[in-house]
């Protein structure tokens, strides 16, 4: 009744434009980069309020280009959260640097910055800072920025495009801002894709050469780079998507809103996402609660036809394929909690207040069951 995300209803309002666009794109012949990809480059840049943008084949990609510019490779570490996707440690581990962890603040997810600047002066090889903007909300850079003493900062900006942090934009603080365009972000390709953005001239070029083989001339490689562009398809359904963006993403706050004055009464045990406490421009690509009977609610929620997910049920620390880095459950408490109390509910800008209401009626229902057999 009430899915997590239906991305048929978005395409329905765009579906002309995008096959006259995607027409458009097959009719030339031309697939692989070509004006389609340096339109939509020009056009988040603009966006994002950066120089430059670089397109490359998914959000993935944009993390480990991103960290390869700045040769960062075996021997060095790079600074992060456990709680995020797994890419983000991944393209860390992917380039042969090890991946450090500081833990979550509880009330943004994001990284808690107070932990940084211990984690710097114990140790020693750390290359690069790559903060996450978790569910679309800034981490506090500014704070960052005061620990990091001139280390470069990666922003893993892969569920943020459009979030904004004091006046600066999601992509626009650190060296290179890395996106993803994966179809269920709020500004989704109709497959994979990513960008990177930056002000960096230089960092521009290396990217551009990055992703296509480290070669700025055909059959000449200044670097081993990747094969890693992104399909003037995915660019052309993009640069249509990109018109509607600010209107998706006023609907999202709008159903956050919602959300906050239907279950304002603060349900027994469902706690409600906080807004950062430093100014920011928060995107909502998840709404995301705590329960700690997180699993027994998503399953009442199942039963009433509402789709929820979990992000993210393991964090990164205790994955087994990092188990080579010696940590341990406890270690990071506040990302162990998270794992185990979140839930995402429906909060794409299609709903109406409708929807909203009949979610937080069932959660509601679960929170109180004593209290409404007594009411009743």
């Amino acid at each position: 009744m009430v899915p997590l995300l239906d991305l048929k209803a978005q395409h329905a309002r765009i579906r002309e434009e995008v096959l006259e666009t995607v027409t458009r794109v097959i009719d030339s012949q031309h697939f692989i980069l070509g004006l389609e990809v340096d339109s939509l480059e020009e056009e988040i840049a603009a966006y994002c309020g950066t120089r430059y943008a670089v397109g490359c084949a998914s959000g993935s990609d944009a993390l480990l280009l991103a960290l390869r510019a700045f040769d960062i490779g075996p021997g060095d570490q790079v600074l992060t959260t456990p709680y995020t996707f797994f890419a983000t440690a991944g393209a860390i581990w992917q380039t042969g640097a090890t991946p450090v962890f500081v833990d979550a603040e509880e009330h943004t997810f994001n990284m808690d910055m107070n932990q940084v600047a211990d984690a710097l002066s114990r140790c020693k090889n750390i290359k690069a800072i790559l903060p996450v903007h978790l569910f679309g909300g800034c981490a506090d850079m500014d704070e960052l920025f005061a620990a990091a003493g001139g280390i470069p900062i990666i922003e893993d900006a892969a569920q943020s495009i459009g979030s904004g942090y004091k006046g600066r934009a999601a992509g626009s603080m650190g060296a290179i801002g890395c996106f993803s365009f994966f179809p269920s972000k709020n500004l989704g390709a109709y497959g994979d894709g990513g960008m990177m953005t930056t002000n960096d001239p230089a960092l521009a070029d290396k990217l551009r050469a990055l992703r296509m083989h480290g070669s700025r001339v055909k059959y000449y490689h200044d670097w081993v780079g990747y094969n890693s562009r992104l399909d003037a398809l995915q660019a052309a359904v993009l640069r249509v998507k990109l018109r509607y963006l600010d209107e998706w993403t006023a609907g999202r706050q709008r159903n956050a809103a919602l959300y906050r004055v239907a279950l304002s009464a603060g349900q027994e045990g469902v706690i409600l996402p906080e807004e950062q406490s430093y100014q920011t421009r928060h995107i909502y690509n998840q709404f995301v609660v705590r329960s700690q009977q997180r699993d027994a609610l998503r399953v009442h929620l199942r039963e009433a036809g509402i789709g929820t997910e979990i992000y993210y049920p393991l964090p990164l620390h205790l994955q087994k394929c990092f188990a080579s880095l010696g940590y341990k459950a406890g270690d990071f408490p506040v990302s162990e909690r998270l794992a185990e109390t979140s839930l995402a509910l429906p909060i794409f800008s299609e709903l109406d207040s409708g929807d909203i209401a009949y979610v937080a009626q069932k959660i509601e229902a679960f929170s109180y069951p004593t209290a409404k057999a007594v009411a009743g």
